[in-house]
């Protein structure tokens, strides 16, 4: 069972914001997105930021690692100029704030954890007790309310499991492996998060057969986003929000 929305803003505006800024979930939420994916790092001090390059020079100018500095440093980085001049001075989010905006505006996350080389146990267990922590007002009966943690990383899923079990787990893979059920089972996953481009008919019926939910990332065109909808993907983010809206599954539904 999938209780979560189908179509999800990736990493906060897709192509039309920078990626993993405040600036990008606003832009989503402009364009009617209840339902955003992020990445999360560790800064040098421990604290989680919205980033997803380990390393500068993509999104952010510079050289050198992103968990070289702490977060107050970071936060004096420039990530939105690279995009568009209206973006400049654009700084590195904590994930408390990213969370904090999408909180306030009702916007369920996908968090991706995405740690440095070496940081895999260390990030996913600091993720995984921040969203615990920032969501524990949240009753236990009502799982559509918290967010999903994903990552391609398995230890560093393992360690949020351990951290806090009560947080839905995606595991992340590009290509399905076979032991993909048993890697489900034993991080206790509730969905299998995979490249669409790689996806068969085939085995989204057997991962929805076992009872995960299927969610599919990045899908870009509408077409696309109907084949794989009606071969039983619950759900997928898309940077084209401008092309395929935040309701395109529930219509996709409807037509077939």
């Amino acid at each position: 069972m999938w209780p979560y929305p189908k179509i999800v803003a990736h990493r906060g505006g897709g192509v039309l914001a920078p990626e993993n800024t405040i600036a990008a979930m606003r832009c989503g939420l402009t364009h009617g997105f209840r339902a955003v994916e992020f990445d999360v790092m560790l800064a040098r001090d421990g604290v989680p930021v919205v980033m997803h390059d380990p390393v500068f020079g993509r999104t952010v100018a510079g050289e050198g690692n992103v968990n070289e500095y702490t977060a107050q440093e970071l936060a004096t980085f420039d990530a939105g100029v690279w995009f568009g001049e209206e973006f400049s001075g654009e700084p590195i989010p904590t994930f408390e704030q990213v969370a904090s905006f999408c909180m306030h505006h009702a916007i369920w996350m996908d968090i991706e954890i995405k740690p440095a080389p070496g940081f895999e146990e260390q990030t996913g267990w600091v993720v995984a007790q921040t969203t615990r922590r920032l969501f524990a007002s949240v009753p236990d009966h009502s799982p559509a309310a918290l967010p999903i943690l994903s990552s391609f990383s398995f230890e560093a899923l393992q360690a949020a499991k351990m951290a806090a079990p009560e947080i839905p787990r995606g595991f992340l893979v590009d290509d399905i492996p076979p032991d993909w059920h048993e890697r489900l089972l034993a991080l206790g996953a509730m969905a299998l998060m995979t490249n669409h481009k790689n996806l068969t008919p085939l085995l989204a019926r057997a991962v929805k057969d076992a009872g995960f939910g299927l969610f599919c990332y990045t899908v870009n065109e509408p077409a696309r986003a109907t084949e794989i909808l009606s071969w039983g993907v619950d759900a997928f983010c898309t940077d084209r929000i401008d092309v395929i809206g935040p309701y395109f599954g529930s219509a996709a539904a409807a037509m077939n």
